[in-house]
């Protein structure tokens, strides 16, 4: 290695000798995977393959075997564990080597190569589940204790050159080997092995338009040989910048934060709804500096067109982006969508051709024809994807392409793979039959619901009741702490988004929070344009924030409290519906709105005036809203009875009240929760079924509302009283 810890400019050097010096074995080559992935310019989420060879002891023969440990299929290098290693007994590898040769090769989709595949379940090592990767022979073939395969951009730039050959002999100075283009598999890793066996002196190859492999004898040295093949090529790349000149230099200017907020928060759920023409999907925005320099620049159009080279980019990109010609200080926002559309229609006719023009006999079924990827000058890149985590790692891969041909351009001339290759990797029988094994889709894992009034009781248990179905959930409420609170717990569960260092891409996951006052349209309109910017649109929206006023308690005069009563019960529901409508109709997709009223607003009870006739009007709106958002949107309403348990309507003085108005013995030692019992089981022995109410009772009805089991049902106010016979329809 030629640089000393502190020189690395271009990756960051991670290895700590007090660390790693305890691990042995298997522990020792998770370490170094997790320090090479923390570093997303070394590799991309997901990509990347490290291995070891070690000696461990037969389970049948008690000897000493040596056994290949390869970061399994589908882990990432970041936060693998030893479970997201394949282990095989290499002997056995090394024997597969006359299995191949029997298989008739016949070119780049060969059945040979997708036959060697299963045979790898025969080499497994103590019954390891985890499924061995297609690159498993390059490391069983590399005759190193240690081996990185990994797809940095600065290494993929010289790799996706016109003479990139020649580049890697200027570069590494005689280090690196090169092989052109192959599809990984068994062919690939033969060719490596005959390089590796014939050139003593060199560290590594270049394996051209996909990244690199390099190798050592101790784990310390691979890690660190990884990181001089990376800061090689990005010191050379650096050295051959063409700052303001790169991509041919700007050609539109940028819109200001402000003024690409506010288009944002119009254009996404118009995005969205034209994508989604068949399955909805869920938006990341990456508008930082390097972004913004390729969308708005000159080259831009031609190097979009082109298309990702590493295979890793384009299985998750698609071949290539929409590129969007749009010019903020020409166009307006409906010349904008205008464009947008023109553009994804042409695109889905020119996908179709691609696929039928490389289609085999054998080839999946085509995909949805929509882009992944779109480029709005002036604006962005935007990605989409099922979910969050997978536009968000969308918009990571093409920001990692717009590397490469920043790279690549800067030393030479970029190319992307060629289309029949490209197709023979994103149709492989072998990548079809990963999507195939992936596990069903949740029912809710492509919509967005906003729970308002998550922060506790009947919202907070919506909000967990929703994630468990998939769902994307906005936490909403008037206390940003509360709110704050119920998305952290969600993220503890459901994993957390992580956002790219230095890349501007949004890093929320399955569950964000918001501050938000019902009452203020202003603030209401802010909340869902926050929710727009992090995942493109709304499905459902779900309103459990109320007031409960009552004489006596609340320091209010009757007038006072009527006003509260009805601005929060009523006229926030009217607010959040009105303002969730204008996303909506801009999306064009089916949506649902759930809002909570009570069974107050049938069944009136002295002492609750105010708040008894704000819940009659509620269920009226339920019906009002019904008919105004209709055919589009569903509305209904969700009656709860008496829900003691978590709700801020019942504070210790007002149960103690209760208790002392119906005669229920109580102490005032007794604790909150316990006083809240004892009033929750007296007003279950008024109901029919004799059990009380809870939050998740009053949460299963509002996941039924919007999970689309009662898509013919609207403008119903559903209660869940336990059975209060006095609320009964009349």
């Amino acid at each position: 290695m030629n640089y000393k810890k502190e020189e690395f400019k271009h990756v960051n050097y991670l290895w700590d000798d007090e660390v790693s010096k305890p691990l042995t074995g298997v522990d020792s080559l998770v370490y170094r995977s997790n320090v090479l992935g923390a570093d997303q310019r070394i590799t991309n989420t997901g990509g990347g393959n490290t291995s070891a060879k070690i000696m461990e002891t037969d389970p049948l023969t008690g000897e000493q075997v040596e056994v290949l440990w390869v970061k399994g299929s589908g882990g990432d290098l970041r936060t693998a564990k030893k479970e997201n290693f394949s282990s095989l007994y290499q002997e056995k590898l090394d024997a597969l080597d006359d299995t191949y040769q029997k298989f008739d090769d016949k070119g780049p989709k060969s059945a040979g190569e997708d036959a060697m595949i299963p045979m790898y379940k025969h080499c497994n090592f103590c019954l390891n589940p985890r499924a061995s990767s297609i690159d498993t022979p390059l490391h069983s073939m590399i005759a190193e204790k240690h081996v990185d395969h990994l797809h940095p951009n600065a290494v993929i730039a010289v790799a996706s050159c016109k003479d990139q050959e020649a580049l890697t002999e200027v570069i590494w100075g005689g280090k690196m080997a090169y092989v052109p283009w192959m599809r990984p598999g068994w062919e690939a890793a033969l060719l490596c092995e005959e390089i590796y066996a014939k050139s003593a002196d060199i560290s590594g190859i270049l394996m051209g338009q996909h990244g690199h492999t390099n190798w050592a004898s101790e784990s310390k040295s691979c890690y660190e040989t990884s990181l001089w093949v990376i800061e090689t090529a990005a010191r050379y790349i650096e050295e051959h910048d063409k700052g303001t000149n790169t991509f041919g230099g700007a050609k539109v200017d940028s819109l200001s934060n402000e003024e690409r907020t506010a288009l944002l928060s119009k254009f996404l759920p118009v995005a969205r709804g034209i994508l989604s023409n068949k399955v909805k999907f869920i938006a990341t925005v990456q508008s930082d500096e390097s972004a913004l320099r390729f969308v708005n620049s000159v080259d831009a159009p031609r190097l979009a067109k082109l298309g990702t080279s590493c295979p890793d980019h384009f299985l998750r990109t698609k071949i290539q982006p929409l590129y969007v010609d749009y010019n903020p200080e020409q166009d307006d926002f409906e010349a904008l969508v205008a464009k947008l559309n023109d553009g994804i229609e042409q695109y889905r006719v020119e996908y179709a051709q691609y696929y039928n023009n490389c289609k085999r006999d054998d080839s999946p079924a085509m995909r949805d024809p929509s882009p992944t990827v779109i480029l709005i000058p002036g604006v962005g890149i935007i990605g989409w994807g099922k979910n969050k985590s997978e536009s968000r790692v969308t918009t990571e891969f093409y920001n990692c392409a717009i590397e490469v041909m920043r790279g690549a351009e800067a030393i030479s001339e970029y190319q992307a793979l060629p289309q029949q290759e490209a197709f023979d990797i994103e149709y492989w029988a072998l990548e079809e039959a990963k999507l195939q094994r992936m596990p069903a889709e949740a029912p809710l894992a492509r919509n967005v619901v906003v729970v308002v009034g998550a922060g506790d009781g009947i919202g907070k248990e919506t909000a967990f009741r929703v994630a468990r179905e998939g769902a994307h959930v906005v936490c909403a409420d008037l206390r940003f702490e509360a709110a704050q609170k119920t998305a952290d717990e969600l993220t503890s569960i459901y994993g957390q988004g992580i956002g790219v260092a230095g890349t501007g891409i949004s890093g929320c996951g399955p569950a964000i929070a918001l501050e938000v006052d019902i009452t203020d349209r202003s603030a209401v309109k802010a909340m869902f344009d926050q929710v727009i910017m992090a995942y493109g649109g709304i499905d459902n929206v779900i309103v459990t924030a109320g007031v409960f006023l009552a004489p006596g308690q609340s320091g209010m005069s009757n007038d006072q409290m009527f006003d509260v009563s009805f601005a929060v019960n009523v006229k926030g529901g009217y607010i959040v519906a009105t303002q969730a409508n204008e996303i909506w109709q801009a999306q064009g997709l089916k949506g649902s709105m759930v809002l909570t009223t009570s069974v107050n607003a049938a069944v009136s009870k002295k002492g609750s005036l105010a708040y008894d006739t704000s819940k009659a009007a509620a269920n009226h709106l339920v019906r009002a809203l019904a008919v105004e958002l209709s055919p589009l949107v569903n509305v209904n309403g969700l009656a709860p009875a008496t829900v003691v348990k978590g709700s801020t309507m019942f504070p210790r003085d007002r149960v103690i009240a209760s208790l002392t108005k119906y005669d229920v013995e109580f102490t005032t030692a007794d604790s909150d929760d316990e006083l809240r019992d004892k009033l929750a089981m007296f007003y279950a022995q008024r109901t029919l079924t004799k059990s009380p109410i809870t939050p998740a009772d009053q949460a299963e009805a509002a996941y039924l509302l919007i999970s689309g089991q009662l898509s013919k049902t609207t403008g119903q106010i559903i209660s869940v009283d336990g059975g209060l016979h006095e609320a009964f329809l009349r």
